[in-house]
């Protein structure tokens, strides 16, 4: 597959390093010689240093016979322009733009995205991506990473094992022998900074972090096993009212837990825009590093503390003072990844990284054929695939056990119509069935193989 990635930032490096690891024909562009030059001397990718937008620079990038142009640079505009450009001029058959103003993300204006219009075939919105990725924290608070699969039916915990965990030390094959009715399946396992598909002997040890499947009316239960305990959100505070804690007071507003909520914003004008979007919510303008407004908002009695503004730093101090005045759960934005290893020192229970959730978003719409959902695990480590198995696929009509996966790959739940199931290895695959499986990055072209998914891409 032939791709063009307009813009070489973060999220433009990703993508290009997953699509040319996959023996994919990438090339960068970028306005910005020395971040091509970046992408050129760090992976298997073309560079042209110019403005995307312009004909002339797509032209000398290959537009002619793309498959595909992703426009991530940092301009709403540069990249809906791009694919126009990329449409009209040289009929590029599929286009992605990530777009942040809400304006453009309004459905009252979706019309404006048909292909007689402006012909963007998919609309990323990172902070739409990062709102949802901080909702999900917050309904698992004892989780450090949290998604849901199979249309809701299944959800992928990561949880730190602690001292108290009741099942450390025990061979994975024994968990179904104790909890013989429980749903989990352990997919992957974080040891010394390496993540691993476990086999059924290993054990778990005290500070592994492990990835874990189950079925949704089974995540209390399989928190409880691991040594977690929920909690019922009833207050939360939010540091940070631009779009993205408005996005999720919004979205807590309108929820069914009645989670009462207050917003720390240090811009007035911003702070005065969330107030008049808000119903319930309080909103007091201030610094979140603030101990004295953090107090006032009453973090010590808060069950969470959100800090979501476009300063890491003050995202870091705001959680980490938080959880000092007695909040027992914090959740920071994060945009630098490098910061990461810095959170469980500082006690900070979960961090949301854009960049990884912006790249799985694309992901999920570049992978090929029946792929439905793509999450990438940690930094860009592993991904977990969602994925409808073909008639013509390897894997069709075989039983778990004699499937030929690669050593990094696990099966964490199959959806057979209406329902889920827990894999064994006397499960039969069908055509039609829906896996959801935990790949390590190595093995992900191997898997696309193995589901048979390039012969109906386009």
């Amino acid at each position: 597959m032939k791709v063009i990635i307009c813009g070489a930032g973060q999220v433009g490096w990703q993508i290009a390093r997953h699509l040319s690891g996959e023996n994919n024909d990438v090339t960068v562009v970028d306005n910005n010689p020395e971040l091509v030059r970046r992408a050129t001397d760090t992976l298997d990718v073309q560079g042209i240093a110019g403005f995307a937008s312009y004909p002339d620079v797509l032209d000398r990038a290959g537009a002619r016979d793309a498959d595909m142009l992703i426009a991530a640079t940092y301009s709403d505009e540069v990249n809906m322009v791009t694919c126009q450009v990329a449409h009209s001029v040289f009929a590029v058959p599929r286009k992605i733009a990530r777009l942040r103003s809400q304006s453009y993300l309004d459905v009252l204006y979706s019309d404006l995205y048909r292909r007689d219009h402006m012909p963007i075939d998919v609309v990323i919105s990172p902070e739409l991506e990062v709102a949802d990725a901080a909702l999900k924290r917050l309904t698992a608070p004892s989780a450090f990473d949290t998604e849901t699969f199979l249309d809701g039916k299944v959800q992928m915990l990561g949880l730190l094992l602690e001292e108290d965990c009741p099942v450390v030390n025990t061979p994975l094959r024994q968990l179904t022998d104790l909890f013989s009715t429980l749903s989990a399946v352990v997919v992957g396992v974080r040891r010394h900074g390496s993540l691993f598909a476990p086999e059924p002997g290993d054990q778990l040890f005290v500070g592994d972090e492990v990835y874990v499947f189950t079925f949704v009316e089974d995540v209390s239960r399989t928190m409880e096993v691991f040594g977690k305990v929920q909690k019922k959100q009833e207050r939360a505070v939010i540091v940070g009212g631009g779009n993205v804690g408005l996005m999720v007071a919004q979205r807590l507003e309108k929820s069914a837990h009645r989670i009462r909520t207050k917003i720390i914003e240090r811009d007035r004008k911003v702070a005065e825009r969330a107030a008049e979007s808000l119903e319930r919510t309080i909103v007091l303008n201030g610094d979140g590093m603030d101990a004295t407004l953090l107090a006032e908002a009453g973090v010590d009695r808060a069950d969470a503390i959100l800090a979501v503004t476009d300063d890491d730093k003050t995202n870091m101090l705001a959680s980490v003072r938080s959880k000092s005045a007695g909040c027992p759960l914090a959740i920071a934005l994060i945009n630098d990844p490098t910061l990461a290893p810095l959170m469980p020192p500082l006690g900070i229970d979960a961090f949301i990284n854009p960049r990884a959730t912006t790249v799985s978003s694309i992901l999920r719409h570049i992978r090929h054929g029946r792929v439905r959902e793509v999450y990438s695990v940690g930094d860009t480590e592993a991904e977990i695939i969602e994925a409808e198995v073909l008639s013509t696929s390897p894997i069709a009509g075989q039983m778990v056990r004699d499937v030929d996966f690669p050593e990094g790959v696990l099966i964490g739940a199959i959806r057979k119509g209406k329902e889920v199931v827990k894999p064994k290895g006397s499960t039969r695959i069908d055509e039609g069935d829906v896996i959801a499986l935990f790949a390590l990055s190595a093995d992900v072209p191997r898997v696309e193989q193995l589901l048979q998914v390039s012969i109906d891409f386009f």
